[in-house]
Parts: structure tokens; sequence; C-alpha cells
């Protein structure tokens, strides 16, 4: 018998951003689809261990500061890496399946599993790695998506894939948050809103907020509400918004995670960067535009499932791979305008509406069938 399939207490290894442990979703669903009495932990980062909440295929989660997923900023200290390897130890894991980007070694995980007692370990990789890991994927192209990344890894062992797509669990509760959020943010939770969200974990991945801004006041001339999210180390780039687009509405570290999924679910459309709203609105559907920049392949990332539009200027530096532009993100020199024009297209306001709004009309509000609407 396929001794991965046998596998009761399994250790799934991502110990990265929220979006990353989103993308995980199509994978851990196939693994527990195919071994439904397999126990399945997370060993995730203390912020993308919260996406946990969200993938109700997770039994358990290790929040835990990797060191091999550090960037210089944890001290030295080996009795800390000992005791990542006897807590993993502790619960005597059958298998690890351990997941990464393409950039991403496997084997540094995989010795700690292997010191960790754990007999199954699989990874992808481009470089030897000795006996790291039992099962070694030879790398797949740089620019494979990364849900289809973490697909081919549990496919090759085994579990059956019948579901490709994104999806995360958003309990009613959340749900039933949402109008008191929008309500206290003074929007009507009947009307169709945009929800705006300028952040992202590297800078090289943010359309300057300063943009943002612009494209939210010239939206909210247009008569839609727009709703600015973030957290609150984000709260800079709100202030640069709200200082040009006074009638937004803006909520930073308001909400729990499941509450902002389904903030994200209730949404006529999302505005963002290559960041967690992505792959929250490809996971329940919403329609998207977003500011891609040139650090990735747009192959690697985009939403799969759901309406979307991807902006973004040919470089030559594409992709770049980096958290900061030394040259000041050509990649992302893209007119409010035209952000506000695709957001408009996949709203589906008509020529018409256009017209009338250069005409000068006051007073009319858009009235077309929007996800968000008490008649959609």
């Amino acid at each position: 018998m396929n001794e991965w399939l046998a596998a009761r207490n399994i250790l799934a290894i991502r110990p990265d951003n929220l979006g990353d442990v989103v993308m995980l979703g199509p994978a851990l669903r196939a693994v527990k689809e195919t071994s439904p009495e397999a126990r399945i932990t997370l060993l995730a980062s203390t912020g993308g261990s919260v996406a946990a909440q969200l993938l109700p295929w997770v039994d358990d989660v290790i929040a835990w500061r990797t060191l091999w997923q550090d960037l210089g900023h944890l001290a030295f200290d080996p009795q800390r890496e000992f005791r990542l390897i006897q807590t993993l130890a502790e619960r005597k894991f059958d298998a690890a399946l351990i997941f990464t980007s393409f950039s991403q070694t496997p084997h540094v995980p995989g010795y700690v599993c292997y010191l960790a007692g754990i007999p199954l370990r699989a990874g992808e990789s481009k470089e030897f790695g000795g006996a790291a890991l039992t099962t070694a994927l030879k790398g797949a192209p740089d620019a494979m998506h990364q849900t289809e990344r973490n697909l081919r890894l549990v496919e090759a062992l085994g579990f059956v894939v019948r579901d490709r797509d994104l999806a995360v669990h958003i309990d009613s509760a959340a749900r039933e948050r949402v109008p008191p959020i929008l309500t206290a943010s003074g929007l009507d939770p009947a009307a169709p809103t945009i929800l705006l969200h300028p952040g992202a974990s590297a800078k090289a991945r943010r359309y300057p907020a300063e943009r943002w801004g612009q494209v939210t006041r010239l939206l909210t001339e247009r008569g839609w509400p727009v709703l600015v999210t973030g957290v609150e180390r984000e709260a800079d780039q709100a202030a640069i918004i709200r200082a040009t687009a006074p009638d937004a509405r803006v909520i930073f570290g308001a909400t729990t995670l499941p509450e902002y999924a389904a903030l994200i679910e209730w949404a006529s459309l999302v505005l963002c960067n290559n960041t967690l709203p992505l792959h929250l609105a490809d996971a329940v559907r919403t329609p998207l535009v977003v500011t891609y920049s040139g650090t990735e392949y747009e192959e690697q990332w985009r939403p799969r499932a759901t309406r979307a539009r991807l902006l973004r200027r040919p470089t030559a530096c594409q992709p770049c791979y980096l958290f900061e532009c030394p040259i000041g993100l050509p990649c992302l020199d893209i007119p409010a305008e035209e952000v506000v024009e695709a957001a408009e297209e996949m709203l589906g306001v008509s020529h018409i509406y256009h017209h009338r709004l250069k005409s000068g009309l006051t007073g009319f509000q858009p009235s077309v069938h929007l996800r968000g609407h008490p008649s959609a």
C-alpha cells in the first residue's frame, strides 16, 4: 500500500505569509478527501498561522518563526532550533509535506523533520539535498502557479485532486459581523461598494498610496462608495488616501481574518496589489482589479477562478523578486484614471453612464446588477 496514503498524522509545512497559506487550501483539501482519517497539522509562521481559521482541512496549528524563512532578524540561538525539533518529535508525525515556492529549499525543513523522527518527508527541489527528503520532486518551472505547485506535490504522492480552485470557509458569525462593520464605517450594507486594499508585505509590490488616493477620489466622485482596508502598520497609507479622498471610508486593523474574508465576499469589487486580498477574492469569487508589479511572473500568483484585470507596465527587469525597487517602480507607473476605467469595466458600467458623468449631470447613481447589491 502507498505509505503516504496510510499516514494518519501528517505535518504540512508552509511558514510564509497569509496568502501563501491560503493557497495551500486545494492541496490540503486533496489530502483530507483522499485520507479522511488523517490528521493534518500546519506548521506556519506566527502571522501565516492565522489563515488556518479559513481552512477547514487543518486540524491543528504550530506557529513558529523558522530559521530557514528568516531574513536575518533572528538572534543566534541554536537552542531555539532544538526546541522546534523536540516539539515536532513529541507529536510523532508519520509524514511531512514541505510546501515551498520556486525559490525556497525544502531540504532545511526536511532535515529538521528527519531529526524529529518523521519517516516520510516530501518536497520539491532544484538542488541536491542528500537524504533529507524521502521523496524529492524535480523543480517545476518558475512560472508555475503556486497553487499548482502545491497540488503537484500531493498528486505525486498519490493523493487525488478533485478540485483545483481556491476555497475558504467563512463562518456565519463572521458574515453576520459585516453589516455592523459597514454601518459603523458610515456605509450602507445594502449598497454596492468597492473594497480597496493599498498594502502589501513588500514595498516593491505596492502601487503608490498617492495614486490609490487619486483612484479613490475619482471613484467616490463618480458615486461609488469605497472602503479602504489594511492592517495597523499600514496606517500611513490610509492617511495619504484619506487626505486625497475625504469621502472614502477607512478601517484598519478593525476586523478578524474571517470577518475580513466575509467583507471581501460581500464587496462588489476588490482593488489591491499582489497580496492576500487577491487570493481571498479568488477563493470567494469576487471580481478583482490588481495593480500587479513586476516582482514576479503574473502566472505565479494571479487569480484563476474569478473575473480579474491585472494592470502592469512591461519592464525589462521583470521578474526581479525584490522587496524594494531601486528604480522607482516603473512597472506600476499606471495612471489613476486607468485603474478607475478598469474598475468600472469590471463593475459593468455602461458608456451611457460615462457620458452622463462627463455631461455634468449630478445625482446620478450606479444602478447595475452587482454582487453585494440586494438585487444580486
